[in-house]
């Protein structure tokens, strides 16, 4: 290990964000995460745990893992901020209408149920003996 340079076992990571050691391995599966190896231990540095809190952030989103993949991949090949935030500022604005046509959704559900709700309430008042 190098001085100066904090690195983790699985393990420890994964407590330390609340996830479990099967997330990252997924992480790692999907191409987002690429923890240096001692034997079998998987170790994180820097990078790793930069990168597991951008796909928490991006989950915490409603971003998909593939998504949050796509934004590392543009910065990987153009070493370039300004396209990766270009195409963050639309998944943005995506995520965003999509909430708020969920929204309109869940309001006309509950206005039916109060509609519902009500017109069972006065039938059962009506049918009280």
């Amino acid at each position: 290990m190098k001085a100066n340079v904090f690195q983790e076992a699985a393990a420890a990571v994964a407590n330390r964000f609340g996830v479990t050691v099967k997330a990252l391995r997924v992480y790692e599966d999907e191409g987002l995460l690429t923890p240096r190896r001692h034997g079998l231990a998987r170790i994180y540095g820097e990078r790793e745990r930069t990168r597991i809190k951008l796909i928490l952030r991006g989950k915490r989103l409603g971003l998909a893992l593939s998504e949050i993949r796509e934004l590392f991949d543009i910065f990987a090949t153009t070493g370039n901020e300004r396209p990766q935030l270009a195409k963050f500022l639309q998944m943005l604005v995506d995520r965003r209408a999509m909430l708020h046509q969920q929204r309109e959704d869940i309001d006309a559900v509950l206005a039916e149920i109060a509609i519902l709700e009500r017109d069972c309430r006065r039938r059962l008042k009506q049918d009280a003996p």
